[in-house]
């Protein structure tokens, strides 16, 4: 089942869409933050896909309402640049708390995001505590005090991405270490947004396949 929700968040009412897994028995949830095009049908793809895995998903609406094509990624590069960063994260803490007080909800919310998405997923790790797993894919935030990270944290890196790159990854991870935290990094022999099926000059089905198992295994395990 899918619902457009609207929920409280400290910036003011937020939306998204809810995916709520089949049964009645309380289970794991989920926020997954979509790219810089918006909700748009691939994003809730993946949604769906979490949530026939067995978990409760929110895809927060950070454009209210605006879906940009994929064929305009000036567009695209538009919104995201004119999107309130603070607020978004406001938003996507508003997410969090919805999920874990649904009554369907363990209490365990991990967080995801592609592209924006996975800066914006970098980001909430250093700003929502109690995070049960975090999960971004190829995406960097401007900066972040990652003294406040207490989620562990598996990241997906694409080789060939001259924005998202492997080297801003591994500065992530390597200033986690110096706090005594791990934070897995998986890189692929592939391009920026290879997990974006409507997307054939980027999509590899091979790397994304690999990558959607050792993220659905990460937060299953930490969401126990």
């Amino acid at each position: 089942m899918a619902e457009r929700v609207k929920f409280p968040a400290s910036s003011g009412e937020a939306s998204g869409v809810l995916f709520t897994p089949d049964g009645s028995e309380r289970c794991p949830a989920v926020v997954v933050i979509h790219e810089w095009w918006g909700v748009n049908d691939q994003i809730q793809s993946i949604a769906q896909k979490w949530q026939k895995e067995g978990f409760l998903v929110l895809v927060p609406d950070l454009y209210h309402g605006k879906i940009v094509p994929i064929s305009d990624p000036k567009a695209a590069e538009a919104a995201m640049n004119g999107l309130d960063f603070s607020r978004a994260l406001q938003e996507i803490a508003g997410a969090v708390a919805l999920l874990k007080n649904h009554p369907r909800s363990s209490g365990k919310v991990s967080v995801t995001g592609y592209c924006m998405g996975g800066a914006l997923t970098f980001a909430t790790a250093a700003s929502v505590p109690g995070l049960a797993a975090v999960v971004p894919f190829y995406g960097l935030p401007p900066g972040g005090d990652w003294s406040k990270v207490d989620a562990p944290i598996q990241a997906h890196f694409a080789r060939e991405d001259e924005w998202a790159t492997v080297d801003g990854g591994k500065a992530i991870q390597d200033a986690l270490a110096k706090r005594e935290q791990q934070m897995e990094l998986h890189v692929y022999a592939a391009k920026h947004a290879f997990c974006n099926d409507q997307r054939p000059e980027v999509f590899n089905a091979d790397a994304c396949k690999q990558a959607w198992g050792r993220a659905v295994q990460f937060v299953r395990d930490h969401s126990a």
